[in-house]
């Protein structure tokens, strides 16, 4: 049995490992670097979520976890001008190559317009929400002359049926309580149940761009899932959200980090 304790002036951290040949490199002095590496990044985490802790928002109370792809949601639903600037520099990453893209979630159309005037050279939305795909027909009359193309439903249904991208963006919500809880109270961010489809429809070299709620860096856990599928991720945070107070997604900070990740 080995035992690990840390200790500071907020917590107290106790390791036990109780079958000897778990963690067992080749010689004990591996294994003390390992464990001390893990309780070291441990202590280091919990002090990041108390200065973290104390930037996020109240926010509101949350949308009722109904089927949201049934509900018809007003702008500040779908989202808030706050982010705005965000959803600008996604479509920037998404739009790095000008080729073709891929937008899961078409909202109010705020990065689908950016991606347009990034000059994609093809433009593919999918969007399972009935009353947001009504605003997409309004949205393309007004951008006719350009390859753009609606595929309503689920991301899940949809993306069997389509090729490959040089850039992906998600940039959705959860659609009933089993999705939050599983992806979001659950997860390390709403878009790892992604990764896997973002990696297979992209070409060599193709980038998929995220928001995550990780305001300062990303979990190890979260860059091991990315690395999983990706070659190489770059994070960019994203400071100076002007949040207000009530905001309707109570997830927020006023800082973000956005994902660049590359296949």
């Amino acid at each position: 049995m080995t035992r690990k304790r840390k200790r500071t002036a907020d917590f107290e951290l106790n390791l036990e490992i109780r079958r000897d040949g778990f963690v067992r490199p080749p010689r004990d002095s591996q294994r003390n670097w390992l464990l001390n590496g893990l309780m070291a990044e441990v202590v280091d985490q919990l002090r990041a979520l108390d200065r973290i802790a104390a930037r996020l928002v109240p926010g509101s109370e949350s949308l009722p976890l109904a089927d949201r792809s049934q509900v018809a949601l007003a702008d500040d639903e779908i989202m808030e001008d706050w982010q705005i600037p965000l959803m600008k520099a996604l479509a920037e990453i998404a739009c790095e190559h000008h080729g073709d893209v891929l937008e899961i979630g078409f909202g109010r159309g705020i990065s689908a317009g950016f991606i347009q005037q990034l000059g994609a050279r093809s433009h593919t939305i999918i969007e399972c929400n009935a009353s947001i795909c009504e605003r997409f027909e309004r949205w393309r009359a007004t951008h006719a002359e350009r390859t753009i193309r609606l595929v309503p439903g689920l991301w899940q249904d949809a993306l069997p049926e389509l090729g490959r991208f040089d850039g992906v963006l998600f940039h959705t919500y959860p659609l009933d309580e089993e999705e939050f809880i599983d992806h979001i109270a659950g997860s390390t961010t709403f878009a790892e149940h992604f990764f896997e489809h973002a990696a297979a429809h992209l070409v060599d070299g193709g980038i998929f761009t995220y928001l995550s709620n990780e305001i300062d860096s990303l979990s190890r856990g979260h860059q091991r899932a990315l690395l999983n599928h990706f070659r190489s991720i770059e994070l960019r945070r994203f400071d100076g959200l002007d949040l207000p107070p009530d905001v309707r997604d109570a997830w927020w900070a006023d800082s973000m980090m956005l994902v660049r990740a590359v296949k």
